[in-house]
């Protein structure tokens, strides 16, 4: 029933976008769209709990609608009512402006805009919690229409199509996952721009697992992601770990309209507020967190790839860089998003970080990087990915594992980069190809054309270049051809067009020009094709 209830849920969120998708493209609506699922969530949720404390619990919205408006007629009981809602929610609506109360409007002809604004507003101004999380929903943008009533009539409708789901009602991570679904859609939809917030299903579960192998049962799990995105990276530990209400997420985003989505994504999927440790800023800038806890025991990434930062000097004395002596270049942030996770990774901890080929390779100040964690033992593995796996680019990328104080300074690689399959846009990995990684991860032997356990001596030998197929020889000899059945095969083929030849020969010869010119065209044709000289 579950799996039917979220393949539906999926579906209409889904046809709700249809009404914006006309409108503007995908990296826009989804902020509209994303952020009234989010308030309807807040609305119904307080709704169906505000019965309950009236003691008339109900699943039924519009009976909660009536019996909240009912108990604000008495103000001792609105006073009590809603500082029990303040107290579980940290948030309180006023009856005129639920969802439902909105929607009712709606079927009336009475909606405004102007009540769903302020309905954002008493949602950002109940606490800190809440604060600016619906900044990036313009309601008054000319988008939607051009006049105030086109605007209007836009979100009313959207409005509608939602009114009908019991976004509330779902157990368990039902509604995130349908989030985290709606975000994946539009990533694919939008390409580039919506694939920077996005890590493609697959690859974000085999870095989770890695990340959490042998810690499913810990209680007070950590986990960090610098580039965190709409959250779906930090989310995902929550699918594997055995304890996933005491995991601590910590995250930070540049991108405001991101970072909220990140908030709104972690209280979808029922995070406690207190293991919520969010930020909005610049993770290269400056560093952060710098407060207790500084270290986690699992670092995720997968930040913006070859992307530019200032590389200034003064960064050689921060502490994240300075053991290493140089800067990664201006040009190509990739090893400082790398060094700044390393940092903040416990001793006992475990790093999966998402890059493209050339961090493996290129030379300068990125070669000597990794040559210091290569003789510090960090590298624990080079996992190499298919090309095509993610919404934002085509080029094959590669999950680099880390971890300090290790007792070997061995890498193992593994070459997955032929494990998919072919998808319509996108190349697609199953759980088959994630499951075969993570085998051969967890037993760190050398397999044929696919994995090899290299010695710090032989990558040292290889100058510290880290290029997979240095390592892992996928190359496949080309048969043996024998050359009697070559032979054969020839004869076969020359006896199949003389006979064809044969064949249009005698036809040719049945036919007739209807004249003289034109039969004398005919033979000189005839002539002209030298059907193998015997027949001239």
């Amino acid at each position: 029933m579950a799996e039917n209830n979220s393949k539906s849920l999926y579906q209409s969120l889904w046809n709700s976008a249809d009404i914006l998708r006309s409108k503007m493209d995908a990296n826009e609506y989804k902020i509209y769209l994303l952020g009234l699922v989010f308030y309807k969530y807040l609305s119904d949720k307080m709704l169906l709990h505000a019965a309950l404390l009236l003691e008339e619990p109900t699943n039924d919205l519009n009976v909660a609608q009536k019996l909240y408006e009912e108990a604000f007629q008495d103000e001792e009981v609105k006073e009590d009512l809603l500082g029990e809602l303040q107290y579980d929610f940290s948030y309180t609506l006023e009856p005129s402006l639920t969802f439902t109360a909105l929607v009712q409007d709606i079927h009336k002809g009475a909606f405004q805009l102007e009540n769903l604004a302020q309905g954002f507003r008493n949602i950002e101004q109940s606490s800190e919690i809440f604060e600016n999380l619906f900044e990036d929903v313009d309601l008054y943008s000319k988008k939607l229409g051009a006049t105030p009533q086109k605007q209007n009539q836009s979100i009313a409708e959207v409005m509608k199509e939602l009114s009908v789901l019991d976004v509330a009602g779902h157990a368990g991570d039902v509604l995130g996952d349908a989030y985290e679904y709606l975000i994946g859609q539009f990533a694919s939809d939008s390409g580039k721009k919506a694939g920077e917030f996005y890590t493609p299903q697959p690859i974000s579960t085999l870095m989770t697992k890695i990340v959490l192998h042998g810690k499913e049962d810990k209680k007070g799990f950590s986990v960090y992601d610098p580039t965190m995105g709409s959250g779906s990276l930090l989310l995902n530990v929550k699918k594997y770990s055995n304890e996933p209400g005491t995991i601590s997420y910590f995250g930070q985003e540049l991108n405001t309209s991101t970072y909220n989505l990140a908030r709104m994504n972690m209280i979808l999927h029922g995070v406690d507020i207190a293991n919520q440790h969010l930020s909005n800023a610049d993770t290269l800038d400056q560093d952060w967190p710098v407060e207790e806890p500084t270290n986690f025991d699992a670092v995720l990434m997968n930040p913006p790839y070859s992307a530019k930062w200032s590389a200034e000097k003064g960064f050689l004395d921060d502490p994240r860089f300075s053991m290493y002596g140089v800067l990664a270049p201006k040009t190509k942030a990739d090893f400082a998003f790398l060094l700044h996770g390393f940092y903040h990774l416990k001793d006992t901890g475990v790093m999966a970080i998402v890059l493209p080929h050339g961090v493996l390779f290129r030379g300068n100040a990125e070669g000597k990087i990794r040559q210091i964690l290569l003789e510090n033992g960090a590298i624990d593995s080079v996992i190499g990915l298919p090309a095509n796996i993610f919404f934002n680019t085509s080029i094959p990328t590669t999950v680099i594992i880390l971890r300090k104080n290790r007792p070997t300074k061995e890498v193992l690689f593994i070459d997955a980069s032929n494990d998919f399959e072919k998808g319509k846009n996108q190349n697609i990995m199953k759980d088959e190809h994630i499951e075969k990684i993570l085998h051969a991860y967890i037993n760190r032997e050398n397999i044929e054309k696919y994995a090899h356990v290299a010695s710090f001596e032989e990558i040292a030998e290889n100058d510290y270049n880290l290029n997979i197929p240095r390592y892992v020889d996928t190359f496949e000899e080309e048969e043996n051809i024998s050359l009697v059945e070559l032979s054969s095969a020839m004869q076969q083929t020359q006896q199949t067009l003389q006979e064809a030849e044969q064949s249009l020969y005698s036809m040719l010869q049945e036919l007739e020009g209807t004249n003289e010119g034109a039969n004398n065209e005919l033979q000189q044709f005839i002539k002209a094709m030298d059907f193998g000289g015997e027949k001239k």
